[in-house]
């Protein structure tokens, strides 16, 4: 497949992105590790560009709902994080579609201590090599972890407390993979995988971890698995094709994965290293959900494409059933988490 068919939207960002990435040379990442990003289809990729060239409209426009957040009495928070080194918006649906808060410098991914829903209390951002940091909800960070990785990608949490952060692969010189920080804390344990590019990882319930991405740039999707209790990755082949990888995730009853090109979710039951397909849930309205994130009866998207973040009922699917209001800068990770 070729990566210029599969931009949904043109910018300076995303040109300095893809050129970068397709000249095989490395882009330029801030020393901070707070890196801008661009987005084609969900891959992010680190650009020249670096926070203090972006817009400022996000800054005035935190001192305007700051106070909205201090008053809020939501239990119930969603995290929609912008491009890298941005900012996350908060929102605290379905008492309102209206941001009532950010937190200045996040961006990429994030996960909470829940396989599906909303986390206790807590929840990650993984939004660079020394940007792996957790939150007390709504928004006071607690504590920041680091990998020796250009550039981390994804992270998931497995009923335990251990921390999972995906390595997108080619820009750290290695293939995409898996670091596990054992409850969450202390370096980290690297596991390799047959992933060139790692785009998003998920627990089961079993405490197996799962990732996808491609092997080789643009080539092959492919998702595999770190089983509980194993040193070495194995490949799970599929009975069908997803095209572009998306969120890997626990719905409560199966193993998801997302397309973000077919605007799918998938649900599979695991066998070995088969995964059989059970249903396909379908949605409308979106663009390109750069993360998914399942919680009871809805999930939610970062819409990179649409500049927003919609919500669908799951498993239904369908078209949205709301849609956030608020700032946005290229939307690329979501959570949830409560009090």
């Amino acid at each position: 497949m070729n990566s210029s068919s599969l931009i949904k939207y043109a910018g300076a960002a995303i040109a300095l992105a893809v050129c970068s990435a397709c000249s095989g040379g490395t882009a330029a990442v801030p020393s901070s590790g707070a890196f801008a990003g661009a987005t084609v289809r969900g891959a992010v990729f680190p650009s020249a560009l670096t926070t203090a060239a972006r817009p400022t409209t996000s800054h005035r426009f935190e001192s305007a709902v700051s106070n909205v957040l201090a008053e809020s009495k939501s239990k119930y928070y969603e995290y929609i994080f912008n491009a890298y080194g941005t900012y996350a918006s908060i929102f605290d649906y379905p008492k309102s579609t209206q941001e009532i808060g950010q937190i200045n410098g996040l961006g990429g991914q994030g996960c909470t201590n829940a396989l599906y829903g909303y986390g206790k209390g807590i929840f990650w951002n993984v939004g660079g090599p020394d940007q792996i940091t957790e939150f007390k909800v709504p928004k006071t960070p607690i504590k920041t972890l680091s990998v020796n990785y250009s550039f981390a990608t994804s992270c998931a949490m497995n009923a335990s407390g251990d921390l999972a952060v995906g390595i997108y692969g080619l820009s750290s010189g290695k293939g995409g993979e898996l670091v596990v920080f054992k409850n969450g804390s202390g370096t980290g344990k690297a596991y390799e995988t047959a992933l060139d590019e790692e785009f998003f990882d998920g627990y089961d319930p079993k405490g197996n971890l799962f990732a996808d991405g491609f092997t080789g740039y643009r080539s092959d999707w492919a998702l595999v698995e770190l089983p509980k209790g194993s040193k070495q990755a194995v490949t799970i082949t599929t009975s069908n094709a997803p095209v572009f990888p998306g969120s890997v995730q626990w719905d409560g009853k199966y193993l998801t994965v997302f397309d973000q090109l077919a605007n799918s979710t998938y649900q599979y039951t695991i066998s070995g290293t088969t995964a059989t397909l059970k249903h396909t849930i379908t949605y409308t309205g979106m663009s390109d959900c750069a993360q998914t994130w399942i919680a009871k009866g809805l999930l939610y998207c970062a819409d990179a494409g649409n500049d927003s973040a919609e919500v669908f009922k799951y498993p239904k699917g369908g078209a949205p059933i709301a849609t956030f209001t608020g700032d946005f800068d290229e939307p690329l990770g979501v959570t949830a988490a409560q009090k």
